[in-house]
């Protein structure tokens, strides 16, 4: 459950929501692993230049592997989404924003930008699934004829199963809709690179090709 903090105004605002990709992180744990079997390798058996190079390796794609699979995150609260891509760190006023949509990726559309949630992927095969489940259902009830009662089968859910990026959408939506005129969700758009990722990865990338251009 949310725990309730107060804001100047007397509105009381709740802990963030957090939504991120469960496969991206454990995609990136398990590459982060084979990256320190491989540099391991290199460092400790290796000859040369090897170890440098290794080194090298692992400046340059670790945190790349960090940036595109543990570290993207949507936070929101009822004044405002904060989306944590791999370069870029985005801070959306729910009064900025327009609408936040899903289509082949969740976008948030803000001052006439759009802002990709890397955290939150689209995947069209479960988008597909759903909809064939969806037809099906129809299917059946439109087969029962008109005076047969409509049959429920015990625990069914209220609402039609929707994608997950569907439906994160349609939340952070929601959550756009009601925070949009509240005194703390106003503001602009906030857009802040994040160079503690950029500058090992570019570090590491101009030493490995130093080391491969004069080896």
């Amino acid at each position: 459950m949310s725990s309730q903090q107060q804001q100047p105004t007397g509105e009381p605002v709740y802990d963030d929501r957090v939504y991120r990709s469960s496969m991206g992180v454990v995609s990136g744990v398990l590459l982060l692993a084979l990256l320190a079997w491989l540099c391991g390798d290199g460092v400790l058996r290796g000859s040369g230049d090897t170890p440098w190079i290794s080194l090298a390796a692992a400046l340059c794609l670790v945190p790349l592997i960090v940036a595109y699979t543990i570290r993207p995150a949507v936070f929101a609260n009822d004044d405002r989404m904060r989306v944590r891509n791999p370069f870029r760190i985005i801070e959306l006023p729910w009064g900025a924003v327009d609408a936040v949509r899903s289509g082949y990726s969740v976008e948030a559309l803000a001052e006439g930008s759009k802002y990709q949630l890397w955290a939150v992927p689209v995947s069209l095969r479960e988008r597909k699934k759903v909809n064939r489940q969806q037809l099906k259902g129809l299917g059946r009830a439109g087969g029962r004829g008109a005076d047969a009662p409509e049959a429920k089968p015990a625990g069914a859910p209220a609402e039609p199963q929707r994608a997950t990026a569907d439906r994160i959408a349609e939340e952070l939506q929601a959550l756009a809709e009601r925070g949009a005129s509240r005194p703390g969700a106003q503001g602009g758009v906030r857009v802040r690179w994040s160079f503690e990722v950029i500058a090992p990865a570019v570090v590491g990338a101009v030493l490995l090709t130093v080391l491969l251009a004069t080896g």
